[in-house]
């Protein structure tokens, strides 16, 4: 499931720079409410066995660790490139999970370290693996600048892995 966290806002267009603004005018706490409400339908359908997953990309890789922070039903996150959560909320976190990111991605790596040593200190399970001469974005096919296919098939293979290792 995908859900669109823009459909209240007319869904998610086309234009990329104007999905990036809407995504910025998002209100966090409705988008992780949605993103909790996904998790419970799914959790309910027929051919579910309860366990359900959530793997993101940038903005949507933030959510995923937003999610593993309010929704202990989580049975486990895959988190490319994301944002992380505050230190002092890693103890909510219930969920094992998969942090994905770029070597070259100054930005978004500079929360690694803490976010680390917080699932520590808190006794999470987790993985962490960082792609070294990748860029942010690495698995985005539809950008050339950035899409790197060895790097995006080893992280894939991973999530599957660990998706059938927690949720089977």
């Amino acid at each position: 499931m995908a859900p669109d966290l823009l459909s209240s806002a007319g869904g998610t267009p086309e234009d990329e720079e104007k999905a990036r603004g809407m995504i910025s005018a998002l209100d966090s706490k409705t988008a992780i409410a949605e993103g909790v409400a996904s998790l419970d339908y799914l959790a309910k359908i027929k051919s579910s066995n309860g366990k359900v997953g959530a793997v993101g990309f940038c903005w949507g890789g933030g959510m995923v660790n937003d999610l593993a922070v309010n929704a202990p039903q989580l049975g486990a996150g895959v988190a490319y490139y994301g944002r992380q959560p505050k230190s002092e909320d890693v103890a909510k976190i219930k969920a094992p999970l998969l942090l994905q990111y770029a070597g070259l991605d100054s930005r978004i790596n500079a929360g690694i370290e803490d976010y680390r040593k917080a699932l520590e200190a808190n006794g999470k399970t987790f993985e962490i693996h960082v792609y070294e001469g990748a860029n942010h974005a690495f698995n985005n096919d539809t950008s050339a600048a950035r899409y790197d296919k060895k790097t995006a098939d080893l992280a894939w293979s991973r999530t599957v892995e660990f998706f059938k290792k927690n949720l089977s």
